[in-house]
């Protein structure tokens, strides 16, 4: 992925929620969100052993070129998924 040198990458961890939630219904599983605890926990540590750092629930999208790492990562990896 490309990004300003010294700027940390960021993603919104309800944006790996949303991602995660429709993949796993897509494939026949009933994912439950709430009942269980948060879900933004789990997508935030996920997020930080990727190296990436969750942003705030107020910041906007990634910038364009990261949006199409992002998109091209999610094509390759779980293809029919958009």
């Amino acid at each position: 992925m490309t990004h300003d040198a010294g700027q940390p990458e960021t993603f919104n961890p309800w944006s790996v929620v949303n991602l995660v939630f429709h993949h796993l219904a897509d494939q026949g599983l009933h994912p439950v969100l709430g009942e269980t605890g948060d879900p933004k926990q789990a997508a935030e540590a996920l997020l930080h052993a990727l190296g990436i750092e969750p942003a705030p629930d107020h910041a906007g999208p990634a910038a364009k070129p990261i949006q199409d790492d992002l998109l091209a990562l999610r094509r390759k990896m779980m293809p029919g998924i958009e």
